[in-house]
């Protein structure tokens, strides 16, 4: 009889995510989600964050038919930057970059990212959040331009990357740092031990 390896899978496409998950010390299999980020407007963080990461996990579920990956657990992450009530995702062009940064330049936003995670032989599902703040330093319209002509900011919730170019850019964070790079493993970890994963 075949063995069957209980794994993870990661619905995403992001290279960090990719290198946080491996922190877990699992294995895993990267299965980016095709799915349409769009969310109904009257939706607060806390439900787009869930649903979008909920989202992305079932949308990987319809691949996984192989009945050696029935015991795994998709992951779905979703993250966004949220500024006095206004929800930021990725900016659209370089001109919706410079206006994010703008915005957040000497300003708090708080960071949201929801994760799920499904198991594929039950469909039995956990999802949550976490919530971290953080102040960027008061910036100028040259910092500003020569941050976004980078390219750094164009695949990132607010605009900005915590882990590269855009530390430079953070004064102060309150609250889980792998949270703001778009997956806070310590809540990951916490939601697998439900379905009888313990790590470390």
């Amino acid at each position: 009889m075949q063995s069957v390896t209980q794994h993870l899978v990661l619905a995403s496409s992001s290279p960090r995510r990719q290198e946080l998950i491996s922190l877990l010390g699992l294995p895993v299999r990267i299965m980016p989600s095709q799915v349409s980020e769009e969310t109904p407007t009257e939706w607060s963080p806390e439900e787009i964050v869930e649903g979008l990461s909920l989202r992305k996990a079932l949308a990987v579920k319809k691949d996984l038919t192989n009945p050696a990956e029935q015991s795994s657990i998709i992951v779905g992450s979703d993250t966004i930057v949220v500024l006095n009530g206004q929800v930021m995702g990725k900016p659209r062009d370089e001109h919706d970059a410079r206006e994010m940064l703008g915005k957040l330049s000497g300003a708090t936003h708080e960071v949201y990212t929801g994760v799920t995670c499904l198991r594929v032989s039950d469909g039995k599902t956990v999802t949550s959040h976490r919530v971290t703040k953080v102040s960027m330093r008061p910036l100028s319209a040259g910092q500003i331009s020569r941050y976004v002509a980078t390219g750094e900011p164009m695949d990132k919730a607010g605009a900005y990357g915590i882990q590269e170019i855009g530390s430079l850019l953070v004064e102060s964070i309150e609250g889980d740092y792998f949270n703001v790079v778009g997956l806070p493993v310590s809540l990951l970890a916490v939601l697998l031990e439900q379905f009888e994963i313990t790590v470390p």
